[in-house]
C-alpha cells in the first residue's frame, strides 16, 4: 500500500464519523415523524412507511458496487461526493410537497448514504496504523449507537419544536463540514489500477439483493406464505448461483470469491451477521414487552431501550483498543460469549420484571456487542489485500443492513407463532395476554440464543483451525 501521512489520522476519523453519524440518525430519525407525515401530506401509512423503505433499500442494495468503484476509482472522490449527494438530499427532503416527492428524494439521500457507508471502514483502515486500527474502527462503531439513541429523542424534539422538515434540514450544517473536512484531510490513496468494474455482476447482485430484501420486508407484513413474498424470495434464491457463476468467470469479478477461502473472514462475516439480526429481532419485540406487559410509557419506553446501545456506544472504543495490544481474536470471542449469555439472561424477563431489573438484564447485551464488534470488523479489514478494501467495507455494512432486517421480519414471526401458540387463538399478538407474550419472547430469545452460540463455537473453531 502507498505511504499515508498517518498526522491527519484524527481529521480523516472526524470526517468518517460525521458521516456515518449522519447516515445512521437518518436511519432511524424518520421513524418517529411516521404519524406526524400521514397527516401533515394527506398519505397513508403503507405509503409512508416507503420514506423508510427507500431509504434502507438504496443504501442496502447499492453500497457493495460502490465499494468495489472505490476500489478501482479511488476512495476519496467516492466520499467526499456522497456527503455532498447526502447532504443535498437532505435539504431536498426538507422542502419535499408531497410524499411521492419525499420518497424520491430519500432514494437520492440513500445514494449519498451508500456511497459514505461503502468506504468508511476502508478509508480508516487506509490512514491508521495497524496498531491503532482497532481503536479507530471501535470509535467509529459507537457513532453507529450515537446515532441510533439520538435519532429517536432528536427527532421527537424537533418535530414538536420546528416541524417534521427540521429533521432533514438539522443534518446541513454537519453536512457542510463534514464534506470539507473529507475534501480537505482524507488521503488520496491511488488504487493499484488495472480492473473494470464489472457490469453484469453487479446488476444481477443488486437485482438478488433488492428481492431478498423485499421478500424479508413483505414477509414481516403479509407473512412468509404470501404469493408475492415468496417470488421475491424464489427470485433471490435463484439469482445467488447465477451471481456465484458470472464471479467466477469474470476477469474483474464484482466480490472476489476467493475472499471467503479464509475461514476466519467467513465466520467474522457471519457472526455479525447473526448478532445483527439477534439485536434487530429485540429492538422490534422489546418495546411490545415494556408498553404492553411491564406498562410504560413511550417515553420510559424509549430511556429503557437506549441502554443497549449507550453500552455498546461506551464499550466499543476501549474493546478496540485492546484488541490494538492483544489481537482482535480474544475480544472478539469474548464479546461473544457476553452476548451468548445475555441471550439467555434474558429468559428472567417476566410480567413483573423492574426498570431496574429490565436494565440489569439487558446491559450485557449492549456490551457484549460493543465488545465484539469492532474487534471483529477490525480483524475482517486486516485480512484482506489493500485493493479489495473497499467491497469489503461494503460487505460489512450488508451484512448489518441484512442481518437488522432479517432478524425483524424472521424473529418477529417466531414471536408471533409462539405468542399466538401460547395464547391460543390467532389475532393481534401485542393484545395477546401478558403471560403469553412474555412466553413468546422467551422461546424468540432461545433462537437469538443458538445462532449466537454458533457463532461462537465457529469463530472458536475456526481460530484453533488457524
Amino acid at each position: 500500500m502507498p505511504e499515508v501521512d498517518y498526522s491527519q489520522k484524527w481529521w480523516v476519523m472526524l470526517a468518517i464519523a460525521m458521516g456515518i453519524f449522519l447516515g445512521t440518525i437518518d436511519g432511524s430519525i424518520v421513524n418517529v415523524a411516521l404519524p406526524t407525515l400521514v397527516r401533515d401530506l394527506d398519505t397513508t401509512f403503507p405509503v409512508v412507511q416507503w420514506v423508510v423503505l427507500a431509504y434502507l433499500l438504496t443504501l442496502a442494495t447499492l453500497v457493495l458496487g460502490i465499494g468495489r468503484l472505490g476500489d478501482i476509482v479511488g476512495k476519496k472522490v467516492i466520499y467526499s461526493s456522497g456527503f455532498a449527494v447526502f447532504t443535498l438530499g437532505s435539504v431536498l427532503c426538507g422542502l419535499a410537497p408531497s410524499v411521492a416527492w419525499l420518497i424520491s428524494f430519500r432514494i437520492f439521500q440513500g445514494l449519498g448514504a451508500a456511497m459514505i457507508f461503502a468506504l468508511g471502514f476502508a478509508i480508516i483502515t487506509e490512514a491508521f496504523p495497524r496498531e491503532e486500527r482497532g481503536r479507530a474502527l471501535g470509535v467509529t462503531g459507537a457513532m453507529v449507537s450515537v446515532g441510533i439513541v439520538l435519532g429517536p429523542t432528536l427527532g421527537g424534539l424537533l418535530i414538536d419544536s420546528l416541524g417534521w422538515r427540521w429533521i432533514f434540514f438539522v443534518n446541513l450544517p454537519v453536512g457542510i463540514v463534514g464534506t470539507i473536512t473529507a475534501i480537505r484531510y482524507i488521503p488520496d490513496v491511488p488504487p493499484e489500477g488495472g480492473e473494470r468494474f464489472d457490469f453484469l455482476g453487479g446488476a444481477v447482485f443488486l437485482v438478488m439483493l433488492l428481492a431478498l430484501l423485499l421478500g424479508l420486508t413483505l414477509g414481516q407484513t403479509h407473512g412468509f406464505a404470501h404469493q408475492r413474498t415468496l417470488t421475491l424470495l424464489g427470485v433471490a434464491i435463484l439469482a445467488l448461483p447465477l451471481f456465484v457463476a458470472i464471479e467466477r468467470r469474470a476477469e474483474h469479478p464484482m466480490l472476489d470469491l476467493s475472499l471467503f477461502r479464509d475461514r476466519l473472514v467467513s465466520v467474522n462475516l457471519f457472526a455479525g451477521w447473526a448478532s445483527f439480526a439477534a439485536i434487530g429481532g429485540v429492538f422490534i419485540l422489546l418495546p411490545f414487552y415494556l408498553e404492553r406487559v411491564l406498562g410504560h410509557s413511550p417515553a420510559e419506553t424509549g430511556l429503557l431501550l437506549s441502554s443497549v446501545p449507550l453500552m455498546l456506544g461506551l464499550s466499543a472504543p476501549a474493546a478496540g483498543s485492546i484488541s490494538d495490544r492483544i489481537g482482535p481474536w480474544p475480544v472478539v470471542l469474548t464479546g461473544l460469549a457476553i452476548l451468548f449469555a445475555s441471550y439467555l439472561l434474558m429468559l428472567t424477563l417476566d410480567t413483573d420484571t423492574t426498570a431496574l431489573g429490565y436494565l440489569v438484564t439487558m446491559a450485557p447485551v449492549g456490551l457484549g456487542m460493543g465488545i465484539f464488534q469492532s474487534p471483529n470488523n477490525s480483524a475482517v479489514m486486516g485480512a484482506v489485500p489493500p485493493r479489495r478494501l473497499g467491497v469489503t467495507s461494503g460487505l460489512l455494512t450488508i451484512t448489518r443492513i441484512t442481518g437488522q432486517l432479517t432478524g425483524i421480519s424472521v424473529l418477529g414471526a417466531v414471536w408471533a407463532a409462539r405468542v399466538a401458540s401460547h395464547a391460543g387463538v390467532r389475532g393481534e399478538p401485542s393484545a395477546a395476554p401478558p403471560g403469553a407474550q412474555v412466553a413468546g419472547l422467551r422461546e424468540t430469545m432461545i433462537v437469538s440464543a443458538i445462532m449466537i452460540g454458533l457463532s461462537l463455537g465457529l469463530a472458536a473453531w475456526g481460530r484453533l483451525r488457524r
